[in-house]
């Protein structure tokens, strides 16, 4: 019997297991690999592709099916297949058209299954490519002919962006879609019903985990939903203020090895699932 037997342990990526440099600390990968040989499951819920967080799984080696672009998909790295995922209506197409026409300031990308099409260039997206690494692919929006994931709007001004939001979200097609905040800069137009709680039902259910024995950590708007619905959800110290207010605890931040601390507190009871 080990210590961690039936925990499933799922973290955020970006601003939680991830520190400034967008790398994994060795007292994380340390304390991860203690948690699996005890008997946990330990992966992540993420916003990014699959093909965007592989240099993640490949040095954390998750040892459990991951979640991926805000709650439309669960993808196993192990196989390269995705096992559950959601897809957004061709509707969205039309609306990201008259966004677009709208708000011609504002960056567009489309993101299918498989990878990211830049479908209308900004500061922003040439931004997220510098710091992520994702190749530029550029595509119109006329062109894209893939099952899409999400539709992701970029923009600095955070006056443009309330505006963008309140177009989209007031617009009579929105009830077909929902909208979630993924970074200050990032909007996103998910499929309905698509989020990270969802995903933690839907990886307990694959995993035959009891819904009370599942753990989440997480810092931002789109981590609310998994912190909501994990039997424990944990906002890390540099998490937004609606995050550390949703969470059952908090703790340090991700430049102190945030999910280290995590497994070292469910060890000790200072974090208890019941």
């Amino acid at each position: 019997m080990g210590r961690f037997d039936g925990i499933l342990l799922c973290s955020d990526l970006d601003g939680t297991l991830l520190d400034r440099s967008y790398a994994v600390s060795d007292e994380n990968i340390e304390a991860i690999r203690y948690f699996q040989r005890e008997g946990g499951l330990f992966t992540f819920v993420t916003g990014r592709m699959p093909y965007f967080a592989a240099h993640v799984y490949q040095r954390v080696e998750p040892n459990a099916p991951f979640g991926c672009i805000n709650g439309g998909g669960i993808y196993d790295h192990r196989t390269g297949r995705y096992l559950w995922r959601r897809e957004l209506p061709e509707e969205a197409l039309t609306l990201a058209k008259e966004t677009s026409k709208a708000f011609p300031e504002v960056g567009l990308q489309v993101n299918t299954f498989d990878r990211i099409y830049f479908c209308k260039e900004s500061p922003v997206m040439e931004g997220f490519r510098k710091a992520t690494g994702v190749p530029n692919c550029p595509r119109p929006l006329e062109e894209i002919d893939e099952p899409m994931a999400k539709i992701v709007f970029g923009e600095h001004d955070p006056a443009v962006m309330t505006r963008l939001q309140i177009f989209l979200t007031e617009h009579p097609a929105a009830k077909e879609f929902d909208f979630i905040h993924s970074e200050q800069m990032l909007y996103e137009m998910l499929p309905k019903g698509v989020s990270k709680g969802i995903l933690i039902q839907k990886m307990a259910e694959l995993l035959g985990i009891d819904p009370r024995r599942t753990v989440a950590v997480g810092d931002y708007y789109n981590d609310i939903p998994m912190l909501r619905e994990a039997a424990l959800g944990v906002a890390v110290a540099n998490a937004c203020p609606a995050a550390r207010a949703e969470a059952d605890a908090v703790t340090v931040s991700n430049e102190e090895h945030a999910i280290a601390a995590v497994i070292r507190d469910l060890e000790s009871g200072k974090l208890s699932l019941y």
